[in-house]
């Protein structure tokens, strides 16, 4: 149990019949008139829904406990996919489910962050950016600009991004993990 004085980014709540949400943001308010209270936006852990909720000043709210462990991710299983604690070097295979948008940008070797509460896989985090190989893209046309500069291009997960026109087959790019954004070239 926690106070809602100790909300901060990132902890976890068990609210509403055991429902996991975690706080995105959270503002404390101290009115000229009434009590205080918390204003918060919560984001369910399993669904993704985001709501805002508001709580009085000092009111008990239950937290979970998440574990969360970095992991090398070694292959896939059929629909599952296969992590590696670095720390037991034991497996733990995740559902296609709980990787989420993260299978875009998971090659062999790549460490991720596995969250697990009562053992059950809720997530998996990747870093902000990855570094990622092009492996194949048409050849940018010298003044083709009916698509702003952009051309589609398959990373060697298969995942599709957009990236400029100067960027050929082979080139090593960096990628925004959450928006699939091209970031900018690797200098080997």
């Amino acid at each position: 149990m926690a106070s809602t004085n100790d909300l901060k980014n990132g902890l976890v709540l068990k609210l509403d019949g055991g429902q996991l949400w975690s706080v995105v943001e959270f503002q404390h308010v101290k009115p000229g008139k009434g009590p205080a209270f918390v204003r918060t936006k919560l984001k369910n852990v399993l669904s993704g829904k985001v709501v805002d909720k508001t709580f009085n000043a000092g009111v008990k709210v239950e937290t979970a406990t998440i574990d969360k462990r970095d992991m090398q991710f070694s292959y896939m299983d059929g629909e599952y996919f296969v992590f590696m604690d670095m720390q037991t070097y034991d497996q733990l295979m995740v559902d296609r489910k709980a990787v989420g948008d993260a299978a875009n940008f998971l090659i062999e070797g790549f460490t991720a962050t596995v969250a697990q509460h009562e053992g059950e896989v809720l997530f998996v985090e990747l870093p902000a950016a990855v570094e990622l190989v092009i492996q194949e893209t048409e050849p940018g046309v010298q003044g083709d600009r009916s698509t702003g500069g952009t051309k589609p291009a398959t990373l060697e997960t298969g995942h599709q991004i957009q990236v400029p026109l100067f960027i050929t087959t082979g080139e090593k790019i960096k990628v925004d993990t959450r928006t699939s954004d091209y970031l900018g070239r690797v200098n080997s």
